[in-house]
């Protein structure tokens, strides 16, 4: 008898906390409850945040070290990539408070709703994060008609034959499909994937960059930094965006939300997973890109190896490359989504009736597919995007990951203020509230000045 109550109790329990779960659930809107589901483990969340950090704007590091130099620009990489760990790490930790008070915050908006106030999270949060992710769903569609042109330039007899639009526009109808995808959940193993191919096209980019540097080909190696005082000021303000941006991660509380209860120290683990891609991929591909070509690294590596349309490497490589490119903006394409995706949801879908009913696969397939359609319509009409979406990470990547974490714990967990965590953390919301400032003057300088040389639907 005394071996059978334990047991007994224990299913009772166990019921106990399914009916607690399923109560919460019947509570959640349907854009957390669709498509933020808390099933995911830790190596789960390490798939997803390698995706939406490890991305292709990482080819552009090379271009962001030749505007500051080698010491300025292996610092900057350097201090970007153990702020950012940290600040992602603050972030974890002041999720995992509020879950063990019985208060889960799912998105980014709830924990400034939360913590700092209603107006945060509607008027500032929210539209800050939400317009930083659908800034980067134009980017990928945009970096992804690009591959395609790319690939079609390097295999077709007749390159002149289609415009870059019409890529943006090929590339935007296999977003149409894959943006169906019904949850974050869902993506796992399609992150897995894209883990796999980040380290595939850093690792062609890295050899190619070290081959053609070696090569009776190369080019002179000069690393001076070009133009006059005030344009290398402004220079340096722009890479620091896009470094800012290369690191950048809008959506660390959605991906903590995928994680199935308990989630402490989880994150830690993903966020573990992810630095030693990170590390990995940031440094080889930026040192190898500018000590192979210097100042005159252009926007997108990839560029250099191709000098008046002839190729510096082999065929198969440029081809390999963009192909491995080109699938894993894809897979970051769909991740941005997301956050789309629970907004839309929460409005126009119903949490009461089942996630595959007529009823709601039907807005569904309807919101998913326009708000695509728009991305691929602006990726298309504006090819020099590149220049707004170092805007959109100056005002967006810098507030929401190096700013508003250490803003969080420091109102959240409230450490002396003689302490160094409260010094330190204030030291890191000032610093980079100021960078950012000074990297969104010198974004909307750029676009100025790049304005008189592009037009609507440019082949570039």
């Amino acid at each position: 008898m005394e071996s059978i109550l334990p047991s007994s109790n224990t299913d009772l329990s166990a019921e106990n906390k399914e009916d607690e779960e399923a109560n919460i659930s019947k509570e959640l809107d349907a854009g957390a409850l669709f498509v933020l589901k808390s099933r995911g483990s830790w190596l789960h969340c390490g798939y997803h945040l390698t995706t939406t950090i490890v991305a292709p704007a990482l080819l552009s590091l090379p271009y962001a070290l030749s505007l500051m130099g080698w010491f300025a620009g292996a610092l900057c990489l350097t201090i970007s990539a153990c702020v950012t760990f940290y600040s992602y790490n603050l972030l974890s930790l002041v999720l995992e408070h509020h879950e063990q008070l019985g208060m889960r915050q799912l998105r980014f908006r709830d924990m400034a709703k939360d913590i700092l106030g209603p107006g945060w999270g509607r008027y500032f949060v929210g539209p800050i994060q939400f317009g930083l992710c659908y800034g980067a769903v134009i980017a990928c569609i945009l970096v992804g008609g690009q591959s395609l042109k790319y690939i079609y330039l390097l295999s077709s007899p007749r390159p002149e034959a289609m415009q870059l639009y019409q890529f943006v526009i090929i590339f935007g109808v296999v977003m149409l499909v894959l943006a169906q995808i019904p949850s974050f959940h869902s993506l796992r193993h399609i992150n897995l994937i894209s883990l796999i191919l980040c380290l595939a096209y850093s690792i062609c980019a890295t050899a190619g960059s070290v081959y053609v540097g070696n090569s009776a080909n190369a080019p002179r190696k000069d690393y001076s930094l070009n133009g006059s005082g005030q344009n290398r000021v402004f220079g340096s303000f722009n890479a620091i965006s896009i470094i800012a941006t290369s690191y950048g991660n809008g959506i660390i509380p959605e991906i903590q939300a995928t994680i199935a209860p308990p989630v402490k120290g989880k994150m830690f683990k993903g966020l573990c997973v992810c630095y030693a891609v990170v590390i990995s991929t940031f440094f080889s591909v930026g040192i190898s890109g500018y000590w192979a070509f210097g100042n005159q690294a252009e926007g997108t590596v990839l560029l250099n190896f191709l000098v008046d349309g002839k190729p510096l490497l082999p065929t198969w490589v440029l081809l390999m490359t963009n192909v491995f490119t080109f699938l894993q903006v894809s897979a970051v394409s769909v991740v941005n989504l997301q956050v789309t995706n629970e907004v839309l949801e929460r409005k126009f879908v119903n949490a009461k009736v089942d996630q595959f009913s007529v009823r709601n696969v039907v807005p569904r397939l309807v919101y998913r597919s326009l708000s695509v359609v728009i991305a691929t319509t602006v990726a298309a009409m504006f090819p020099f995007f590149g220049d707004i979406n170092a805007l959109i990470g100056a005002f967006g990547c810098i507030p929401l990951d190096f700013v508003l974490p250490t803003v969080f714990y420091n109102v959240v967990f409230k450490p002396s203020k003689y302490s160094l965590l409260f010094w330190g953390n204030t030291i890191v919301a000032l610093t980079f509230s100021a960078l950012g400032l000074l990297g969104a003057i010198s974004s909307i300088r750029q676009i100025v000045l790049d304005s008189n040389t592009y037009s609507f639907f440019s082949n570039i």
